[in-house]
């Protein structure tokens, strides 16, 4: 089995567009949540979400006339791959056959799909764009991104909703310890502050009806009422450790687990005994080797009532009591917003940064912790402490759960 290594990161995010600045905005606990100023939303019942601030896609070397064929998550998912790529390296040191690309998103162009559809509605079908499908679809993020960087190899979006792009990082992991490619740009991407979907999550109950942005994404917090949507996309280049180390490149962190499981038990409420999630961090836990030393998670920590005790459940079942209480614990939720699809890979930088730069990054707003949720959540403050494993956990609507691990390096 191969051994796989992360050797580019590349974000765009609630809280910054690039690594350095999403790191010292993580540390620090910067809040990227705010009023809603992509549309008027005085017709909603949610007035707060985390939206990417300034971003301009030519800074990152996508043309104006590439944008128009792009739906905003395409865009976000090109800008952070070229980000990660560059800052791989790889570029030139791969045969196209075998190199990869794993992007998924939860929901996909859903603003093009408004946009084609008000035509639809006001103009007839006639006006609907050539564009649309191929702007709309899920997996084009992937397949820009495979056009972009000559990835001829393996292609393999998800969609698996809050997991997806812990999913599409974890099987491109097993892509490449099986051998099916030396390189994967891996993660996923989402673009869905609009009213259809905040409507949507709003009329279901999931989302934070607070009007105060901090004390909106509250996870862990015994006054959680939902959480907050976010946006963004989250990049990782992955590589065959030996192909890494004899090109001299740069290793962030070594992935080394991975677990996939369904709890089988509702479209969106988690299983509340948490067993589910469970099995799937313990099998990246055990994949890993479960590795002596500090151990730091990444809970998916959504600030939803039902999520965060079950979550507690769930890492206690999977590595026991005194693991669990060992270990230190954070939701970077609480400062991006629920990015959807693009979670996990955001998710997934945080765990590489916090190995790689001996932090603990908080869960900012914890001031009145829920007695359901008994473990170290890291409240309030970053911790400086070198951990020697990380797991990042997403568990996603449908039931679907994901955990990757990595360890130092």
């Amino acid at each position: 089995m191969n051994r796989v290594a992360i050797t580019g990161m590349g974000a765009i995010s609630p809280i910054g567009n690039d690594i350095e600045t999403i790191f010292q905005n993580l540390r620090d606990g910067v809040c990227g949540v705010g009023p809603i100023t992509r549309f008027a939303a005085e017709d909603l019942k949610i007035h707060v979400a985390a939206e990417v601030k300034d971003f301009d896609p030519e800074r990152f070397g996508i043309t104006k006339g590439d944008a128009r064929r792009m739906d905003i998550f395409c865009q976000y998912a090109m800008a952070a791959a070229i980000q990660a790529v560059e800052d791989s390296g790889i570029a030139g040191t791969v045969e196209p056959e075998r190199f990869g690309a794993y992007v998924g998103s939860g929901i996909g162009g859903i603003s093009t799909i408004m946009t084609e559809c008000d035509k639809l509605d006001k103009r007839g079908p006639s006006r609907i764009s050539p564009l649309f499908v191929p702007m709309m679809i899920s997996n084009m993020a992937a397949g820009q991104i495979a056009i972009r960087f000559g990835c001829k190899g393996p292609s393999l979006p998800v969609v698996t909703a809050c997991a997806t792009s812990t999913n599409t990082i974890g099987e491109a992991y097993r892509a490449i310890r099986h051998g099916y490619a030396d390189a994967i740009v891996a993660g996923g991407s989402e673009a869905a502050v609009n009213a259809l979907a905040i409507g949507g999550f709003a009329n279901m109950k999931a989302l934070s009806t607070s009007e105060d942005p901090n004390a909106a994404s509250l996870p862990f917090d015994a006054r959680r009422g939902g959480f907050v949507l976010g946006e963004g996309a989250g990049i990782v280049v992955l590589e065959n450790w030996d192909h890494a180390v004899a090109r001299g490149a740069h290793i962030y962190a070594e992935l080394s687990g991975y677990g996939n499981t369904c709890d089988a038990h509702h479209i969106t409420a988690p299983d509340p005994e948490g067993t589910g999630g469970a099995r799937a961090i313990r099998m990246a836990w055990e994949e890993s080797g479960s590795p002596e030393g500090a151990l730091y998670i990444n809970a998916h920590g959504t600030g939803t009532p039902l999520n965060d005790s079950m979550e507690t459940k769930a890492i206690k079942l999977a590595l026991g009591e005194e693991l669990a209480r060992a270990a230190h614990i954070s939701s970077t939720k609480s400062m991006t917003g629920h990015m959807l699809g693009a979670a996990g890979a955001i998710e997934c930088i945080a765990c590489a940064l916090a190995l790689s730069r001996g932090v603990i990054f908080p869960t900012i707003h914890l001031d009145e912790p829920d007695p359901e949720c008994d473990l170290d959540y890291t409240p309030n403050h970053a911790l400086s402490l070198q951990a020697e494993a990380a797991l990042s956990a997403s568990l996603g609507f449908g039931g679907h759960n994901a955990c990757i691990a990595l360890k130092r390096v």
